[in-house]
């Protein structure tokens, strides 16, 4: 009985403090915490489709506390296709980490908010291994099979490896990397970059060009999806190296009072799905527990 009164106390704080988000963002809030994996889809819908309902905000906009290691990259184009139909604009706010198909997600924002201390990570597509669900990195076992091939000579177990391949996943994994790609140079066009109408740096106050749109986005796509140059799928890419990939982000940092009011929604609602071990978990105010 204790611990359910002391949940009830941190639930009640959380859907304070997710009020004074929406009054300094001028959007509706929604917290989404686990894997962007097709098992969710339909609650990730029903979901936003019942806050938008609720809702009496007059901006059309949402801001979406994403904290996900990855996951599919299919199902972040369908939870994009959701959040699109029911809001005109769309903000992603990364307090901790948005990984793989998160990054991808977070493209398609009008803003990406972000402080000293948040990282997206490189672009690496999870997908299937097997039909009991597990999902891979697709970028690392495509990097092992280019290797390999392009050796002068082949070791046994270079040869083994080969091999086993499975010639339909591969394709698989290509297809994911390729969509993933596409999908980064689409909405960064169409929404990150739709108000980039004027030059700042290179010859400032000339007109940015829709061709010129593309090359920008295509120069962050191919960076993000460099995994040669991350090392790693978990790396850490923070504010400092996405704005060296010439990609604007909303730094909260030195934003005392923003700064404040995030970390006072996010830190004890993180901390409250870490206790109770929730895989998956999204929060809203209108949305009871």
């Amino acid at each position: 009985m204790e611990s359910d009164s002391f949940d009830r106390s941190i639930i009640d704080l959380i859907h304070d403090r997710a009020r004074k988000v929406e009054d300094l963002l001028k959007a509706d809030v929604v917290f989404y915490s686990g894997l962007v994996h097709p098992a969710y889809f339909r609650i990730f819908r029903d979901f936003i489709e019942s806050v938008k309902e609720r809702s009496d905000r007059k901006e059309k906009a949402i801001a979406i506390f994403l904290r996900t290691a990855g996951g599919s990259v299919e199902t972040s184009e369908r939870m994009v296709g959701v959040l699109r139909k029911h809001y005109d604009f769309v903000y992603f706010i990364v307090p901790d980490t948005a990984m793989s198909a998160g990054t991808i997600l977070c493209m398609s924002g009008d803003k990406i908010y972000m402080d000293y201390s948040s990282s997206l990570g490189p672009v690496d597509p999870q997908a299937p291994t097997s039909d009991t669900g597990e999902y891979l990195p697709a970028m690392g076992y495509l990097d092992k099979v280019e290797e390999i091939s392009s050796k002068d000579d082949l070791t046994p177990a270079d040869v083994v490896f080969l091999r086993s391949l499975d010639l339909g996943r591969l394709a698989l994994y290509e297809q994911s990397r390729d969509l993933s790609i596409d999908l980064l140079k689409k909405w960064l066009v169409q929404y990150k970059f739709k108000d980039w109408n004027k030059h700042q740096t290179t010859d400032p106050g000339s007109e940015v060009t829709e061709e010129q749109k593309l090359m920008r986005a295509t120069e962050i796509a191919t960076n993000l999806a460099d995994l040669k140059k991350w090392r790693t799928h978990g790396r850490n890419i923070d504010i400092l190296k996405l704005q060296e990939m010439r990609l604007f982000i909303d730094d909260y940092s030195d934003n005392d009072e923003l700064s404040k009011t995030v970390r006072e929604y996010n830190d004890p609602l993180t901390g409250y799905v870490d206790r109770t071990r929730q895989m998956f978990y999204m929060q809203n105010h209108l949305m009871g527990d």
